[in-house]
């Protein structure tokens, strides 16, 4: 058990460049409030200081006792500061340099401090730990703080932020201080942190930093088919910022999203250089695959410092303009427009039977007719394979067209493709919330979802899928469909 009687003594024996960030940034914050271990007055003084540093030993104890290669053996480390400790004199006189630590550079009070972590995207708990100190000295409605709570309740209901996450208990009091001020708060409040806090929850929220590239294509995503005269000074802004960050080497090779950002230099250039380009245009898949690039990161709604509130305003119309707007749908026709009705551009359909009950060759049928009328098509039959049994299906029905493709495995961008098959879901080994993220990553896209049956014929996994759906097929018996749904109610076919 580690104590603040203890801490000092054990851990003079850890490799803390071993731990995890967060215990990492633990060691770090402790150092900070106890000045570097000397008193622990701020520890009984501050209830969020004692709590955070509290979890912090729980933490470090945990992960201390599964992982021994943490702990340097005392002898070992005693030879290592003896033979490091150099003197001032010996520096000058010999050209010794001290020994540089990654990611840390020296403040003007000296010590050293670890510079922002570089990442590809930040975890949801930082991002909504951020934003809780973004209020920080602001005046906020009612209604904004709410839109607060929602949006992190509906992470913790969607398990992106989950129980077992080393920013529980962080999560867990900032949605705590979130209600308590939203029950006794009039219509506005001006929000204020206690310094101690800031502190506490800042040596979480502000030492990893979303890669510069992602940011880029964020900015470049946002020029897409706007009009107006300053749109072309902007896009010189940017390129003159990306130009510089490739100088600095903050964009190199090694970059994940480097070939993308070849291509916004080039568009974007070509966009400044040429007059007679007045609108900055993204085609439609390569608009797709960097917006896929954004969904999920940090460069979103919830990155914090730079968060617009008004961007999560919700959209409030006169019932009689709603009621007379048009929503574009697929135009659905024949047997299909029968049994699901016309849905919109973006549906998603459930599909169960028990075997050798017709739910492949129904939805190799309908994959077909999207194919040869709606646009391209991906069946993923996980559960039969690239094998004679698909083949033969694809025969009988005559499906077989170029606007079809078939494969075995999830490949890694589903952005070439209108309609996704997944045949099935339980061979992909998908849970609900892996197909709320596809969704959620491709959200034009229409999804088709297969499910094996339990032997009293109900589909297998969480109810969750179910719910998450426009339309639900069961093929109740053998060569029939019956579709329970939003865009045709009751609606049924037969299969063969």
């Amino acid at each position: 058990m580690i104590t603040t009687e203890n801490y000092n003594e054990e851990t003079r024996t850890i490799n803390f460049s071993m731990l995890p960030e967060a215990l990492r940034k633990g060691h770090e914050f402790i150092k900070k409030v106890t000045g570097n271990g000397a008193h622990w007055d701020n520890y009984h003084s501050s209830d969020t200081i004692r709590h955070t540093i509290n979890t912090y030993f729980e933490k470090l104890a945990a992960f201390i006792g599964k992982d021994k290669n943490v702990v340097v053996q005392k002898k070992q480390q005693a030879k290592q500061r003896s033979t490091k400790t150099v003197s001032k004199e010996a520096i000058h006189k010999h050209g010794i340099k001290p020994e540089k630590k990654a990611h840390s550079h020296k403040t003007k009070d000296g010590p050293a401090e670890r510079q922002p972590l570089i990442v590809e995207r930040l975890p949801d708990e930082i991002r909504f730990i951020r934003r809780f100190l973004h209020l920080d000295g602001k005046t906020k409605t009612k209604d904004e703080l709410l839109r607060f709570i929602n949006s992190l309740q509906k992470a913790i209901l969607e398990k992106k932020i989950r129980k077992t996450s080393v920013y529980a208990d962080q999560i867990r009091f900032v949605q705590d201080k979130l209600v308590e001020v939203y029950n006794s708060m009039g219509a506005k409040i001006a929000f204020t942190l206690k310094a101690e806090t800031h502190d506490a929850l800042n040596v979480f929220g502000n030492d990893e930093k979303v890669m510069a590239s992602v940011g880029f294509i964020k900015r470049y995503i946002n020029l897409n088919g706007k009009t107006g005269a300053g749109m072309k000074e902007k896009a010189k802004l940017l390129l003159g910022q990306i130009n510089r960050a490739y100088e600095k080497g903050k964009i190199q090779d090694g970059d994940p999203y480097i070939v993308e950002m070849h291509e916004v230099r080039k568009n974007l250039e070509l966009y400044i250089g040429d007059k007679g380009i007045k609108v900055l245009k993204i085609e439609k898949n390569t608009l797709n695959g960097l917006a896929g690039i954004l969904n999920g990161c940090s460069c979103q709604n919830l990155n914090g410092f730079d968060h617009d509130e008004t961007e999560n305003e919700p959209v409030i119309m006169n019932s009689m303009d709603f009621a007379n707007m048009r929503f574009k749908t697929l135009g659905m026709k024949g047997k299909w427009l029968q049994l699901i009705g016309d849905p919109s551009t973006n549906f998603s359909v459930m599909v169960f039977g028990k075997p050798k009950m017709g739910k492949s060759y129904l939805c190799i049928d309908f994959a077909g007719y999207l194919a040869r009328n709606h646009g391209k098509v991906l069946y993923i039959a996980k559960e039969e394979g690239l094998d004679k049994t698909l083949q033969d299906k694809l025969n009988d029905k005559d499906v077989k067209h170029e606007n079809l493709y078939v494969t075995s495995e999830l490949p890694e961008s589903l952005s070439p493709y209108d309609f996704i098959f997944f045949d099935s879901v339980n061979k992909l080994g998908f849970k609900p919330e892996d197909l709320s993220k596809l969704k959620a990553k491709y959200p034009t896209k229409s999804f088709i979802y297969v499910f094996q049956t339990t032997k009293e014929g109900k589909f297998r996994g969480a109810n969750t899928f179910q719910h998450d759906v426009d339309s639900v097929i069961e093929v109740p018996e053998k060569g029939k469909a019956v579709q329970y749904g939003r865009f045709n109610q009751g609606g049924e076919i037969s299969i063969f």
